[in-house]
């Protein structure tokens, strides 16, 4: 029996949390003897004992977390009840079990982890401390949006895009040894790439890192029909995940505890007689328990919920997955759900209690990523002099300042995909050795080594951008061909760090081998296309892609990227050896400005080119070109696009929007003094986006855009550049006919 709620109104700091609440449930029998005292006492992280209080109020707590979830997602006619339905009594167990640093890959389980954090008092630092106010905020801008955000007080880690949330489980357990990491994982999204081959790679590398504990909501249904694994029985989902080393798979299965006579391999518990829901809520509480005393204890150990999607709430299957308009908490199959799942106020107080207690206090006071990570202090890294005119290799320059990094930062971590020594960058392997199980001084392998190699990008993608988001010093190599397919989680955390409340160190990448280095290897590899990818993104606020010049630059690149925070910072670079053309201070000055001047003519009286490029290899044909138009000539002015971000107007880019804001930009006047010309050409060897900023201000009469256009076999760089319509001639000759247009229409205006 339920009845209406009565409004509680009260100053928002004061008010009830209840207030809002639509249906309360009369009180049960059972609170008398089971309920009168919270399960986790004060001053207390966990319940004590696995009694019949515990069981009866984790059930109470998962009750809670389903009620709220649907009313929740019927106030705004949207969001996703039914996956987090199924796995609430796996998350009130691990709440009620002390373990609070929980994080998800399952974005569609958002209502139900803000459920969790309005319950625990974790939201209140938000100014939410109702239900009512708690619908208000839902998916509304400065509230809650749709799918989890880690700026939201007590969540570790985002999830929207599917198979990213494991990553974040094994970065928080890397850096944090004496804590659990549960993650939960939808059956819908099992298939993503590449949730449990990136957790067996990392048990191999990491064999003592064992305390993330996937947890599989295995409910028989994706989005929109049945789950791609949904007709696996329980012995081959096990043995699926035996099969990625997992010594553990601890597996609960609601169809055992069953009395209501269900149809299909799927059950709802909450259909169950109260006997058989406490059987099977005492079941979840004792497995995980154990499950998560064996993570704990060095067994890589998996649990495996198998409860119909939708449980306990308005439909169940994938009719559960989403609410659309009409929607709302009185339609009748919603209205039905939430007076069947409706607790008395007694209930609601007593879990809140527990909520708040469970973890040590609210997740927004205790969970990791609510600190500022310590870090080893690392000083100035060495810095190496090339001079100008020398012949040095970018990659290889910035390999030595990352093989200090390491040994100085012993948890710092380097990935890479396609190996080190590919990308000229076979220091790092050297210093710090790679990660395996094998020892092999050959090849630089050690079990202790400080690189992580997995052949998969997204693998390699998503530790380094979890151990950065989660307070440590990493950084992604990779092939700018590949890149793609890591950079997705990338994305993710750049926009989590330009949320955060905290400061984090910058997300760092490289990559090397650009196309105009991969002639031989063709169009399969050249692929520079993600440039544009990430130029996209530099209106974000806090992403920043570099393109250093020369092997001097990119050591002043990489150093401002390990001294910055809340960026996601990219460097472009080639692993050739090419003449340097800066010294330090000017390439210190570049990186921090946006951009520097390589070359100007001494002279030259029929008017002005400027050339402004991107890149390192693609200055050849740009100062081939300079020598026929200062022989025609023409004054030549060649400036090398450093730091496009930096070369912005104010107003182009959401900096005030970041975390931690940066509002440097270049003046106009020093704008103008490097590009000024009657022509300008923009001039890169992959994406033109980040040329972007430069055409928006230039106030030159004749202006022009040459970039990639697409791969192919050939001998040399300078080939596939002439392919691409890059080549000191097609230079010379686009500058020509954009100074010819300009003397025609100045004549035109005599």
């Amino acid at each position: 029996m339920t009845h209406a709620a009565t409004p509680i109104s009260h100053d928002s700091a004061t008010a009830d949390f209840r207030d809002g609440i639509l249906h309360f449930g009369t009180l049960s029998t059972e609170f008398a003897p089971l309920g009168q005292t919270p399960v986790i006492g004060e001053g207390r992280a966990a319940i004590d004992a696995i009694d019949d209080a515990a069981v009866q109020q984790t059930q109470w707590a998962a009750d809670a977390l389903r009620y709220l979830t649907l009313q929740l997602c019927a106030s705004k006619q949207s969001g996703h009840p039914g996956g987090f339905a199924s796995a609430a009594d796996a998350y009130a167990a691990l709440v009620m079990l002390g373990h609070t640093n929980i994080v998800t890959e399952v974005g569609h389980h958002a209502p139900g982890f803000y459920s969790a954090m309005f319950l625990d008092g974790s939201l209140e630092s938000m100014g939410i401390h109702t239900l009512t106010e708690l619908q208000a905020r839902f998916r509304e801008r400065d509230g809650l949006l749709g799918h989890l955000s880690g700026a939201i007080p007590g969540l570790l880690a985002p999830a929207g895009p599917l198979g990213q949330g494991q990553h974040f489980a094994m970065a928080g357990a890397y850096l944090n040894r004496d804590r659990l990491f549960p993650c939960t994982i939808g059956d819908g999204g099992l298939g993503e790439p590449y949730i449990l081959s990136a957790m067996k790679h990392f048990h191999t590398a990491y064999p003592e890192v064992t305390n993330f504990l996937p947890v599989l909501v295995w409910n028989g249904y994706s989005q929109e029909h049945h789950s791609m694994v949904s007709l696996m029985d329980n012995d081959a989902m096990t043995a699926y995940w035996r099969a990625h080393d997992f010594e553990r798979v601890i597996l609960i299965d609601a169809k055992d505890f069953d009395d209501a006579g269900q149809e299909g391999a799927y059950v709802d518990s909450t259909r169950f007689s109260p006997e058989a829901r406490l059987a099977f809520s005492r079941a979840v509480l004792e497995g995980m328990q154990a499950a998560a005393e064996s993570a704990l204890g060095g067994t890589l150990t998996a649990v495996i919920l198998k409860q119909l999607k939708g449980a306990g709430v308005h439909a169940s299957g994938a009719k559960s997955h989403n609410l659309y308009p009409g929607d709302t908490a009185e339609k009748p199959n919603i209205a039905a759900a939430l007076e069947r799942g409706a607790l008395a106020p007694e209930i609601w107080a007593l879990t809140r209690t527990n909520m708040s207690r469970a973890g040590g206090g609210p997740a927004a006071r205790t969970v990791v990523t609510e600190f500022e990570r310590q870090l080893p202090e690392i000083g100035q890294l060495p810095l190496h002099e090339f001079a100008r005119g020398e012949q040095a290799v970018p990659a290889s320059a910035m390999a030595t300042l990352v093989a200090e990094l390491g040994q100085r930062d012993p948890l710092f971590v380097v990935t890479n995909a396609d190996g080190n020594e590919a990308s000229a960058m076979k220091a790092i392997n050297d210093a710090l050795k790679i990660r395996h199980p094998t020892a092999d001084p050959l090849y630089n392998q050690s079990p202790s080594g400080q690189v992580y190699e997995p052949l998969n990008e997204d693998a390699c993608a998503g530790l380094a951008a979890g151990i950065a988001l989660f307070g440590g010093r990493s950084l992604w190599l990779s092939y700018e061909s590949f890149a793609i397919n890591g950079w997705p989680i990338v994305q993710t955390v750049g926009q989590a760090m330009a949320e955060l409340r905290r400061k984090t160190p910058a997300m760092v990448s490289m990559f090397t081998a650009g196309a105009l280095e991969q002639g031989r290897n063709g169009w399969t590899h050249q692929r520079p296309e993600i440039e544009n990818y990430i130029g996209g993104q530099v209106r974000n606020g806090n992403v920043y892609l570099l393109y250093p010049t020369d092997a001097n630059m990119i050591q002043a690149a990489y150093a401002w990227a390990v001294e910055q925070s809340n960026k996601c910072i990219s460097i472009v670079a080639s692993k050739s050896a090419l003449p340097v053309h800066t010294t330090l201070d000017q390439a210190r000055e570049a990186i921090e400005r946006g951009a520097t001047c390589l070359y100007e003519s001494a002279q030259g009286a029929r008017g002005t080119v400027v050339f402004a490029v991107t890149g390192d290899l693609v200055f050849q044909p740009v100062f081939a070109a300079k020598e026929r138009l200062e022989a025609a000539g023409y004054r030549v002015r060649i400036v090398a696009v450093v730091n496009p971000r930096r070369l912005y107007r104010e107003r182009d880019v959401a900096w005030s929007h970041s975390a931690q804001p940066d509002d440097r930009f270049m003046s106009d006047a020093e704008f103008e003094a490097l590009f000024a010309g009657e022509a300008l050409i923009g001039v890169s060897g992959g994406g033109t986006v980040a040329l972007e900023p430069v055409l928006l201000r230039s106030r030159a009469a004749g202006r022009d855009l040459i970039g990639w256009q697409r791969g192919e076999t050939t001998a040399s760089p300078a080939e596939i550049m002439a392919y691409n319509g890059i080549s000191p001639e097609s230079l010379e000759q686009r500058a020509l006919e954009l100074l010819d247009s300009e003397v025609a229409r100045l004549d035109r205006a005599a």
